[in-house]
């Protein structure tokens, strides 16, 4: 018993002894033996650091790894403490997969394997492999099979994949000649499609099929294309209302000509078989263009009249021409250019309609389009586009714009070619794409441009910006864009100066001014007999004829409610202002005969009056007979500017100013040469002398005058304006200085009028007038003698 207690008692200290040891060994240790050693934690089942990892002991601890395909978001190496799970990484989509060419990539677990894509087989054979084995993905043909398109079909193989096409006349029944789908079947396509040939009929020929056109149809010589309607029936309504116009008679003969060939119905040989068509061959069209061209060059050469409506019955045979020509054209692209003419052609054939954008360009113009545009919602198997612009017509075409919306003092003028643009589209009166237009100036300014067209809707036909807007515009060019088709050009705005108040009062009071003093002058150089010579009676006058023009000038200018009574204002002052200048260049002759011819210096008054009442009449009728309604504005009753009949004033005013100047420089000369001789009679010369510098004076006012008045067309020549103003309503008064006031002679025989009425003494009266008048008999010999001698 005794040794029982004891073995007992042993016991219970080793355990004791035990206890106490482990529980000194720190974490990742274990006592074993007496002894603290390594705890292996990776050798727990189930893993310490869960599924997808690997675990890894050392001393005293532990770490874990992920699986190769698998990761973590953060740490490589991780605890279970940590959070951390492994996931796996998809490397198909990070990029690490390489299963080559013609493959796909397909994920799994911890990894990924390959597949050959569709249309392609492994080198193996199998569906799936591994990218380390070396397989390669090769192009299955599927066209070994030579049914595999079913009848009526080819098969053409591609990388991965193939297509079917239709035999020639035959497709299916969507109307698609390519497809894949084995499923569907090529059918004839005179049985799939009725309307294939429009207005024809379809017959099925080796090679695929052909169409027969009808009577008033026609596929232009193209027998796989639709039969259209040439629509002949109009042209003809167009020929009789041209009848009105006999200048289109060539015209619209060719065009109805060419529309009743080409409408001619083909006829089969049936002993032959052969086919005979009426339509025009490869060629054909192309002289019928230059046919066409020929005749317009005709009709436009030596200008064209801008009555409205001719000018609309031109626009539409031009267009109806152009829809006629282009599908007989055998060219895609084709460019003419004749002495009135620019035009560019496009045409596109097949059997679906051409898309994308396409250009044209012609001297001073752009088009720029969709083919979508061009063609419309039917298509025809062709689509054609044309632009032809007309050189010239522009001068002929300034007029018209009433129907514009102006700004005040605003009128237009014509700064671009005109041209008409036109598709094979029949409806493009509100296009879903606007087209583009690009002109180029004529003249270069930086002015406001606008973009018009013709519309023939408008009292017979105008020009109007509906449906066109200024895209951008510069000094050279305006950039255009229009729901519609038509004939367009670009406007230039021109100011008028319109009704200045400081200028009506500057002319009412100069040019009242001056009607005083041009009766002063006429009064004078007729009533004082002192004075008269050849030269004061052309002085008379002219003084004359400028108090008639500013007289109706002052009261009838602006009296522009009677037509025809403003355009008889028109003609009055286009008549005397003539006159006046007439008048003028005869001194200047006058003075180049006292100076250089020397005897015979008088001239005979009816050569005088020929050429200075004559000439005038000879200008003012023949204007008047070539352009009657150049006579009134719609503001004043002046010349109109708008066709260049201001000229007929002009270009005589510009003659006469350089013959003037010719013969005052020639003047000036020989009196030079007199100055300088040894033995001159000084009193003629001083007289000459004097004479000529109150006409040259007299030149260089009235001239430079008109030439302010040409600049007073913008609306930044005001200043001009107040010039032009200035001097012309003070003409009379500068008169009046220069011959009258300024001349001795004249003043004295004032002076002895105002004496004679204020003198109440008669017979001082009698002796000063006796005394003067031998004085004045005295020098009027010595004047007429001199003028003898020189």
């Amino acid at each position: 018993m005794r040794h029982m207690y004891l073995l007992s008692l042993v016991l219970l200290l080793a355990l004791t002894e035990n206890i106490l040891m482990q529980t000194n060994c720190g974490d990742g240790y274990i006592k074993r033996r007496g002894k603290c050693v390594d705890e292996n934690e990776c050798e727990s089942d189930p893993s310490i650091c869960g599924k997808n990892a690997t675990c890894f002991n050392t001393v005293g601890s532990y770490y874990c790894q992920c699986h190769e395909g698998f990761t973590t978001n953060s740490a490589y190496n991780f605890t279970p403490e940590d959070g951390i799970e492994c996931e796996d990484i998809n490397e198909c989509v990070v990029g690490s997969a390489d299963c080559g060419p013609n493959t796909k990539c397909v994920n799994s677990e911890g990894g990924y394997y390959c597949t050959c894509e569709a249309g392609y087989i492994s080198s193996n054979g199998k569906d799936i492999f591994n990218p380390r084995q070396g397989v390669q993905c090769i192009d299955t043909d599927e066209c070994n099979n030579t049914s595999f398109c079913g009848k009526h079909a080819s098969c053409h193989n591609t990388a991965g994949g193939f297509y079917c096409i239709c035999d020639a006349g035959f497709r299916l029944k969507s109307g698609e000649t390519n497809f894949t789908d084995t499923s569907e079947l090529c059918e004839n396509v005179c049985d799939v499609d009725k309307s294939i040939c429009g207005g024809g009929v379809c017959k099925n020929i080796k090679n695929g099929h052909e169409c027969l056109c009808s009577s008033g149809f026609t596929n232009y010589g193209h027998k796989q294309m639709k039969c259209t309607e040439l629509m002949c029936d109009r042209l003809l309504n167009e020929r009789k209302a041209s009848q009105a116009f006999p200048e289109f008679k060539k015209l619209v003969s060719l065009m109805t000509n060419s529309c009743l060939n080409q409408s001619e119905p083909v006829s089969m040989n049936n002993s032959t078989g052969d086919k005979r068509d009426s339509t025009q061959g490869d060629g054909d069209g192309e002289r019928f263009l230059q046919a066409f061209l020929n005749a317009l060059d005709d009709l436009l050469h030596g200008g064209f009249s801008s009555d409205n409506a001719k000018v609309s019955a031109l626009f539409s045979i031009v267009e109806s021409m152009l829809k006629l020509i282009g599908p007989q054209l055998s060219a895609s692209q084709t460019r003419r250019v004749s002495a009135k003419t620019d035009v560019e052609l496009l045409l596109k054939r097949g059997n679906s309609p051409p898309e994308g954008e396409f250009m044209m360009n012609t001297s001073g113009a752009q088009f720029t389009s969709h083919w979508d545009t061009a063609t419309g919602n039917n298509h025809l198997g062709f689509t054609t586009a044309a632009l032809l612009s007309y050189k010239g017509l522009e001068e002929s075409l300034n007029c018209s714009f009433d129907h514009l919306k102006t700004q005040q003092k605003q009128t237009f003028k014509i700064n671009s070619k005109v041209v008409t643009a036109t598709v094979s589209n029949k409806e493009t009166t509100n296009l879903t794409k606007p087209i583009n237009l690009t002109f180029s100036h004529l003249e270069k300014k930086n002015e406001e441009h606008m973009c018009v067209f013709w519309d023939p809707e408008l009292d017979g036909g105008a020009w109007s910006t509906r449906g066109c807007t200024t895209v951008i515009s510069s000094a050279d060019q305006t950039d255009c864009s229009c729901s519609h088709l038509s004939s367009f050009a670009v406007l230039m705005a021109l100011y008028d100066i319109g009704d200045v108040y400081e200028l009506r009062v500057v002319t009412l009071v100069g040019l009242s001014l001056s009607l005083i003093c041009f009766f002063i002058c006429i009064v004078t150089f007729y009533f004082v007999r002192s004075i008269q010579s050849t030269r004061n009676t052309i002085h008379l006058h002219l003084c004359i004829s400028l108090f008639i023009a500013y007289f109706v000038f002052l009261v009838g200018i602006t009296r522009t409610e009677n037509k025809v009574g403003c355009a008889v204002v028109a003609g009055i002052l286009h008549y005397f202002f003539l006159a006046s200048f007439c008048w003028m260049c005869l001194e200047g002759v006058q003075l180049f005969r006292m100076v250089v011819l020397v005897f015979n210096t008088t001239l005979r008054p009816i050569y005088m009056f020929a050429a200075g009442y004559g000439v005038p009449a000879v200008i003012v009728a023949i204007s008047a007979t070539a352009n009657a309604s150049g006579y009134g504005t719609d503001k004043h009753c002046w010349l109109s500017i708008q066709d260049g009949f201001i000229w007929s004033f002009y270009g005589p005013v510009c003659i006469i100013i350089i013959a003037n100047v010719f013969f005052f420089l020639i003047t000036i000369w020989k009196l030079a040469e007199k100055f300088s001789s040894l033995n001159p009679d000084l009193d003629s010369l001083h007289k000459i002398k004097a004479f000529t510098v109150t006409a040259i004076a007299q030149l260089c006012i009235l001239g430079i005058m008109w030439v302010f008045g040409c600049f007073q067309f913008n609306e930044n020549t005001l200043a001009m304006s107040y010039i032009f103003t200035i001097l012309s309503s003070l003409q009379g008064v500068l008169m009046f200085i220069m011959h009258c006031w300024l001349s001795k002679q004249v003043r004295d025989e004032y002076a002895k009028f105002l004496s004679c009425i204020c003198t109440p003494q008669k017979r001082k009266y009698s002796e000063f007038t006796s005394n003067q008048t031998s004085k004045q008999q005295a020098s009027r010999s010595d004047t007429h003698t001199g003028e003898s001698h020189i």
